[in-house]
């Protein structure tokens, strides 16, 4: 007999968990609260030499797997999670990022009744790692189209690696995340998703990120180059009447963004060294 559960797509909910035992279980909980039920959690740990796999083994859910790899990189964790997962679609969630309980009901919803869309989020919520609010992530405010709108504002898609929900059909066109970034790899993957598909954003706060003290100041370096390889290497998927103007007014816009973040954590030397 077929159960209304079975009736319903199947969402694979991925977590790349590394080193996670202080907050994977803030997020493993959240994703077992969902009042959508019909999904597999995939966790992966990756490599992790705390009591990360010990704390996911107390589950006793059967919709949890846990893999546990050597230490490859959150991509490399993430595109373990996309090669197994079974679902219709998959979500993504990071270890200390944890949801609202009817995040995943609200964007199943949205994504079967908009065929034509191919990924979407929610409006978020940043927080310290006490739970203390610091500012809330709107819905984009879309212009021309959303693959433009991310070459103009790199953290245009709201939530990034834990609010946004893909078609598996999707994702198998645009690839896996690309393991050679060291970071910016989910905005990447967001250019792709938005050169083959809409997208749309879900303007109710379901996704909460956990912002760590001075998180930017000691990766601004890898972020600038990992943004610069990053708007080169997807230029291509623009129209070709973007490729010139506005492809160079997004790209010195970026640099100059992080010349500022540079200057404002103390780093005024870096940001004027950079050609």
């Amino acid at each position: 007999m077929t159960t209304q559960a079975n009736t319903k797509p199947l969402v694979s909910v991925i977590i790349p968990a590394y080193n996670a035992e202080a907050f994977i279980g803030k997020a493993v909980n959240s994703v077992l609260a969902q009042s959508y039920t019909h999904f597999e959690l995939l966790i992966i740990n990756d490599g992790s030499t705390d009591q990360t796999a010990a704390i996911v083994a107390n589950y006793h859910d059967a919709r949890i797997k846990l893999i546990t790899q050597v230490n490859g990189g959150l991509s490399n964790a993430r595109n373990t999670g996309i090669q197994t997962a079974q679902g219709d679609y998959l979500a993504f969630l990071d270890a200390d990022d944890y949801w609202a309980p009817t995040k995943l009901a609200k964007q199943v919803a949205l994504l079967q009744q908009n065929p034509a869309l191919g990924f979407c989020s929610s409006q978020s919520r940043i927080e310290t790692p006490e739970g203390e609010f610091l500012n809330d992530w709107p819905c984009p405010d879309i212009t021309g189209n959303t693959l433009q709108t991310i070459f103009v504002q790199n953290a245009a898609i709201t939530g990034s690696g834990s609010g946004v929900m893909v078609t598996q059909a999707l994702q198998k066109q645009a690839g896996l995340f690309d393991e050679s970034l060291n970071s910016l790899e989910d905005i990447d993957m967001w250019m792709r998703y938005a050169a083959l598909a809409e997208y749309c954003c879900i303007p109710e706060t379901l996704t909460i990120i956990t912002k760590r003290p001075d998180s930017m100041s000691r990766h601004l370096e890898t972020m600038r180059i990992s943004a610069i390889r990053v708007l080169r290497k997807n230029r291509s998927l623009l129209d070709k009447s973007l490729q010139k103007g506005f492809w160079r007014t997004c790209y010195a816009s970026m640099l100059c963004d992080y010349a500022k973040w540079e200057a404002r954590s103390n780093l005024k030397i870096t940001a004027i060294q950079h050609p």
